[in-house]
């Protein structure tokens, strides 16, 4: 597996995350939260420090997901034995077409009648 591979795999699953914690917030207008029994003054687990927890783990998952995005350029630009000939003008060849001198001859017979 490539590391590029690897950085995708965890920003999918960091992506994942981050979904769900956003989701489980009570903001001023409800949420998914509020949608399962938590109320109006209730959070959800009936404690505070629930609100402090998702609101720390958004920002950290956030942060990390916005540093696996930067870090997954790392192995692109890298380089290396594998790098792709893509963008080398040096790999670039100039094919030119060739044409026959011969030319065509029209004076068979297509008819098939064979006169």
């Amino acid at each position: 597996m490539s590391t590029f591979t690897i950085f995708l795999v965890l920003i999918m699953i960091v992506a994942f995350l981050l979904v769900v914690i956003i989701m489980v917030q009570n903001p001023k207008g409800g949420g998914l939260a509020s949608s399962f029994g938590g109320g109006g003054t209730q959070q959800m687990g009936g404690v505070q420090k629930t609100t402090d927890f998702l609101d720390k783990s958004t920002w950290t998952l956030s942060i990390l997901m916005i540093a696996l995005i930067l870090l997954s350029n790392i192995p692109i630009m890298g380089g290396g034995a594998n790098q792709s000939k893509a963008f080398d003008e040096d790999a670039i060849q100039n094919v030119i077409p060739t044409t026959t001198d011969t030319p065509v001859d029209t004076s068979t017979d297509t008819t098939g009648d064979g006169e």
